[in-house]
């Protein structure tokens, strides 16, 4: 197994919801302390390394996020059932009889996620979405006595389960939390790219906390750093999926098609001159990219460029499928060109560049 996919393995299956991101930053400083010339923390728990190319160059922040979509235990009912509050945005439709490891105390405690069974329902409730708050989840326990003798407590995270998979194509990696593990790799596989090239910058690479439920460790982190430019590492939605380019307006992202590099979201609109000069440095490098233009997304590029005096922005994401769901879908070629096309942009930001990107 190519070493960088080992660490995807592992990253992916920590355990991460929003404000509970400590496996992961455990695993982040690990990898990154070796790269960096210091591994620091803001008070929200992001965290970021340093790596010197030319001391009195521009600062380069490139985040990825920790968190992943969960849940938090508000509840144990009185039957030893727990109800609970989903942490980042869910469609209700992917979340029934799927598996969940609820962090506690004690250990975890496996459960499934249930609701009212079909054959109860009448025709007419048959043809509508279950509602988040009408699921629970089922751990087994006679009561709320036995529930909370196993650890359960409310405010207890809860994590998707789903292993990392190498599938029957070997170049696609099934797991949960590729949004956004997929980044946190990015921001370590572009620092080790970095230790044997001048660069003629400061480069700060990390991963942010709580984005999945407002990008808040990005304006924390920046606000320490305050960078002259930022790139969010994201992990983005494909439509090379049945039914999922309908409209002619969408863009044509597929897996195995490159990274993606943002035009435009909820929460920004990308610095032009960096979008070209990204584009550039593709067709340059002959590495293959794409498109994104969702008005409905947001990413710590959003929060991150409003900080301080502001910094120039974009957003760069590996395409992947099914995100914010049990299980996630991406292509190995597209982390790869990921990696390339960050690491030689890195390479091309001296002061002159950055200055100009400003102007």
């Amino acid at each position: 197994m190519n070493s960088w996919v080992k660490v995807l393995k592992e990253l992916t299956e920590a355990s991460g919801v929003p404000g509970q991101e400590q496996e992961v930053r455990e695993l982040m400083h690990t990898y990154l302390e070796p790269l960096t010339e210091e591994v620091f923390t803001d008070n929200l728990g992001s965290i970021i390394g340093r790596k010197t190319g030319l001391a009195n160059g521009p600062k380069i922040m490139m985040m990825g996020h920790m968190d992943e979509v969960g849940f938090m235990v508000t509840r144990v009912m009185k039957d030893g059932f727990i109800a609970f509050q989903p942490l980042g945005g869910w469609w209700s439709q992917v979340m029934l009889a799927q598996r969940v490891n609820i962090k506690t105390g004690k250990g975890d405690i496996v459960g499934v996620i249930g609701s009212k069974p079909p054959h109860l329902l009448s025709s007419e409730e048959r043809k509508k979405v279950v509602e988040i708050e009408r699921m629970y989840i089922d751990i087994g326990a006679s009561d709320a006595e036995q529930a909370k003798e196993l650890g359960i407590r409310p405010g207890d995270p809860i994590v998707p389960i789903c292993p990392f998979t190498v599938m029957a194509n070997d170049k696609m990696y099934m797991a949960k939390a590729l949004d956004n593990r997929g980044g946190c790799l990015t921001a370590i596989e572009v620092m080790k790219q970095l230790q044997e090239t001048d660069h003629p910058n400061i480069v700060y690479s990390g991963a942010t906390a709580q984005e999945e439920v407002g990008c808040r460790g990005a304006f924390t982190s920046t606000y320490m750093v305050q960078p002259d430019l930022f790139i969010a590492l994201e992990t983005g939605i494909t439509f090379d999926t049945p039914g999922s380019a309908d409209s002619p307006n969408l863009p044509d992202i597929k897996l195995g098609g490159g990274p993606t590099i943002g035009l435009f979201d909820g929460s920004l609109v990308p610095n032009r001159k960096l979008r070209d000069l990204l584009f550039d440095t593709a067709e340059e490098e002959g590495i293959p990219y794409q498109y994104a233009a969702l008005a409905g997304a947001g990413t710590d590029a959003g929060a991150a460029h409003m900080v301080g005096k502001g910094a120039p922005s974009i957003v760069i994401a590996i395409p992947a499928r099914y995100i914010h769901s049990h299980a996630s879908i991406l292509h190995h070629d597209d982390v790869e060109n990921t990696v390339k096309l960050l690491t030689a942009l890195v390479k091309k930001l001296d002061q002159k560049t950055v200055d100009w990107l400003k102007s």
